[in-house]
């Protein structure tokens, strides 16, 4: 893992962050952008960090919860392309429920990933509402709590968005 302490540079907490997610196994964009009116979650992992796994578990569980409808966990993989492919077979076996991308080079840059997992939190209006360097036993807590504040937050009429 890297250090929690690394920079992040780049996306913040008010922003609306980079659009591209990656692209699926399957070969598929995904997009922030899509999901507007949803709270997502984007989780950047790599296979080698325990702490990763730990994390996406935890995410699993909290979309199994809650519907897709409302909320949509994407889970941005930094390894290799190739050790990518190999894993998203069990992916979804492992952490069902997920949006799982590759995502090491174009968007790694683009939210400038510096330490992992890195976690960031998009209200339904699609701007950064919370995020997370690294991952232990009371991220819990502060996700599920950061996760159901936004569900129960309102979106902002789309006039208040453009001012």
């Amino acid at each position: 893992m890297l250090p929690a302490s690394a920079a992040q540079a780049g996306v913040a907490v008010g922003d609306t962050p980079p659009d591209f997610l990656g692209k699926t196994r399957g070969g598929d964009s995904v997009l922030a952008s899509d999901m507007h009116g949803k709270v997502v979650v984007i989780a950047f992992w790599a296979s080698w960090c325990g702490y990763c796994q730990k994390e996406l578990t935890v995410l699993a569980g909290i979309q199994k919860l809650i519907s897709p409808e409302k909320l949509q966990v994407v889970a941005v993989d930094v390894d290799d392309h190739d050790t990518f492919l190999r894993l998203s077979h069990a992916l979804p076996k492992i952490a069902p429920g997920l949006i799982y991308t590759f995502g090491q080079a174009p968007v790694s840059k683009s939210y400038a990933i510096k330490t992992i997992p890195r976690t960031w939190l998009i209200d339904r209006d699609g701007k950064v509402a919370y995020a997370h360097d690294g991952y232990d036993d009371d991220t819990l807590n502060d996700l599920a709590n950061e996760i159901n504040s936004l569900l129960a937050k309102p979106m902002q009429p789309a006039a208040a968005l453009s001012s």
